[in-house]
């Protein structure tokens, strides 16, 4: 097992569940069927804040090299994210980051870390900016579809380094199935969001074929 195919098997076991968080009910859900500039600019912020918060504080603790070195790397490049999304706010944004940062945060181990803060949740964000994107073209606001397209390209290379420090820290097969399995709960926990959510405005959460 490498990191490369590490992303390949997880987007592949959990491609419904991806393929659904980055359709375009997606920002209906992370929303509250709140699709204003304001409030899809907010949800992208706090999940930026949110993550970035995490890594800062996994940076100041990890005992491993290659984790500590990867959390304080992403912890730096998302603070510069947030500033660029926070420019376009009218205030600072509030309320409680999406669903996956939780169980982000529940593991312990530096491999659990990883997998969860990079592999996890950068293939969840993933989906979110790509919807971002396409309402702000849709609204023919340029300059921020730009913006969300530079926000998943960084979140495609968080995935990608988080996947090359698992590589390193992954001695065994034990580590890669610790990986996967915190991989995995992230993307379930944002999918059990989105799944509760839409039902409860009435809107069923698989798509219309």
């Amino acid at each position: 097992m490498d990191g490369q195919a590490f992303i390949e098997e997880v987007h592949e076991r959990k491609r419904t569940e991806l393929d659904r968080l980055g359709s375009d009910k997606a920002l209906l859900a992370a929303t509250g069927a709140d699709l204003s500039t304001g409030a899809v600019l907010e949800t992208v912020a706090l999940s930026l804040e949110g993550l970035q918060a995490t890594l800062a504080e996994w940076a100041e603790g990890a005992s491993a090299d290659p984790a500590r070195d990867a959390f304080a790397d992403a912890a730096a490049s998302l603070a510069e994210d947030g500033k660029r999304v926070g420019r376009e706010l009218d205030a600072e944004p509030a309320g409680a980051p999406p669903a996956p940062l939780p169980t982000v945060r529940r593991f312990e181990r530096p491999v659990g870390r990883v997998a969860a803060a990079f592999v996890g949740h950068g293939l969840v964000f993933d989906g979110t900016l790509l919807q971002a994107v396409s309402f702000f073209v849709n609204e023919a606001e340029r300059g921020r579809a730009d913006l969300m397209r530079d926000l998943r390209e960084a979140t495609g290379d968080r995935v990608e380094d988080g996947a090359a420090t698992l590589g390193t820290l992954c001695a065994e097969e034990g580590d890669w199935d610790d990986a996967r399995h915190a991989a995995d709960a992230v993307v379930d926990a944002a999918y059990d969001e989105y799944t509760g959510t839409l039902s409860g405005m009435g809107i069923d959460p698989k798509p219309v074929c």
